[in-house]
């Protein structure tokens, strides 16, 4: 596949700048006076207040994707990323709340939806209803051979039947609606073609979810289980109404989603940056602050070099996805150049702030544990370098005869 062909749905103009820039000003002040002195709160209690989330609605976050004549903002790929990068200064829990609806589900919407299911569910996300993607199963991530959730035909009715669980499935415990993988044939060619995806309300008789898992990081975004037990849904569940796309669907969302981590890495490698600059002027040693070392100045410097070349990946990736090109490679590189380089910058940070950087009670001991999901979620680095491999070498023999 060529990485220069055009995306078939072209090019998206976006909001009008003037109004970004006094949304992203907003956005800024919300994230700095309101979302981090919450931070506290928040990982005490594991959830996010009530007050914040429905703030959050109201300033729109829950549909900044969505097209404006659905309600939404109409935010293109480059503004998403821009904000997305914004809100990820704070506690990655606010960014979890609402990414799902405006980067993977919107995404699937957009791609391949009926106009039908777009007239029925954007509403729905721009209100705030919180969506989950479901793809991940307990036997199966990346491959999607193995996926063992099916659906077959209601032999009740035109609908389907879903059975099967789905695993670490962000924002499942409160989700309103779940886009589903499901195995609707058993084997089929093209690759994948075995698979479909189906827009399902999460309070629909035989879904449950698991307790939310307890995890390293990230506290106050959840993920759980969702088993499906004889799930009936109609027949127009079925995303853009043909089986044999959900796969399909899924991959090109998960470009948006790749954006969207490596946007958020990005941000938080920055926060992390500011608090170990802010510690290296505080802290003294030997009668002077530790900010004058030469060894602590060359952990910073490294730091800002490794989250401007990021920022520049960013900008480059989202403008193509915004001209309409194909960006599988370039949003797989994306991501994982920005998620290790979060990791190593918030390694340094722990070890500027020495022994108080291994201690709870400082941020970067937070930090290094929220980070870490970054390199695992939305495609590992190890798959993504299989999968940017493969596509160089598809383009190279394509070009080769």
């Amino acid at each position: 596949m060529n990485s220069e062909l055009k995306h078939p749905l072209g090019a998206n103009p976006g909001m009008d700048e003037d109004v970004l820039e006094q949304f992203a000003e907003q956005l800024t002040r919300y994230v700095r006076e309101r979302l981090i002195p919450a931070e506290a709160e928040v990982i005490e209690n594991d959830r996010i207040p009530d007050e914040i989330v429905d703030e959050m609605r109201e300033m729109g976050l829950f549909g900044l994707s969505v097209p404006e004549e659905y309600g939404g903002a109409g935010l293109n790929m480059t503004q998403y990323a821009r904000i997305v990068n914004i809100m990820a200064y704070a506690a990655p829990a606010y960014r979890s709340i609402f990414s799902i609806n405006v980067g993977m589900f919107a995404s699937a919407l957009k791609n391949g939806a009926t106009e039908a299911q777009r007239a029925e569910w954007y509403p729905k996300l721009v209100a705030g209803k919180i969506a989950c993607f479901g793809l991940t199963e307990p036997g199966s991530g990346s491959d999607s051979a193995a996926m063992a959730t099916t659906a077959t035909p209601d032999p009740d009715g035109n609908g389907w039947v879903l059975n099967g669980t789905k695993r670490y499935i962000t924002n499942a415990p409160h989700a309103d609606v779940a886009l589903i993988m499901a195995r609707t044939e058993k084997d089929a060619l093209p690759k994948n073609a075995h698979v479909s995806a189906f827009l399902v309300p999460m309070d629909t008789p035989g879904i449950s979810t698991g307790s939310p898992d307890k995890k390293m990081g990230q506290s106050a975004s959840h993920i759980s289980d969702i088993m499906l037990d004889d799930v009936k849904v109609p027949g127009d569940a079925l995303l853009g109404g043909e089986t044999g796309k959900g796969f399909r669907f899924a991959m090109q969302s998960l470009d948006n989603g790749r954006i969207s981590v490596g946007a958020a890495a990005t941000g938080y490698a920055r926060r992390a940056l500011d608090s170990a600059i802010r510690y290296a002027n505080e802290r003294k040693a030997f009668g002077e602050p530790i900010a004058r070392f030469q060894l602590i100045q060359a952990m910073l410097a490294d730091s800002e070099i490794e989250i401007y070349a990021a920022e520049s990946m960013m900008a480059d990736v989202t403008a193509r996805a915004d001209r309409g090109e194909n960006i599988l490679i370039k949003a797989a590189a994306f991501k994982v150049f920005a998620s290790e380089m979060c990791g190593r910058v918030v390694d340094r940070v722990v070890q500027i702030y020495g022994g108080a950087g291994y201690l709870a009670e400082y941020d970067a001991e937070r930090f290094y544990r929220d980070a870490r999901i970054y390199r695992i979620y939305e495609g590992t680095t190890q798959i993504l370098q299989l999968q940017i491999a493969k596509h160089m070498l598809r383009e190279w023999e394509a070009a080769n005869g």
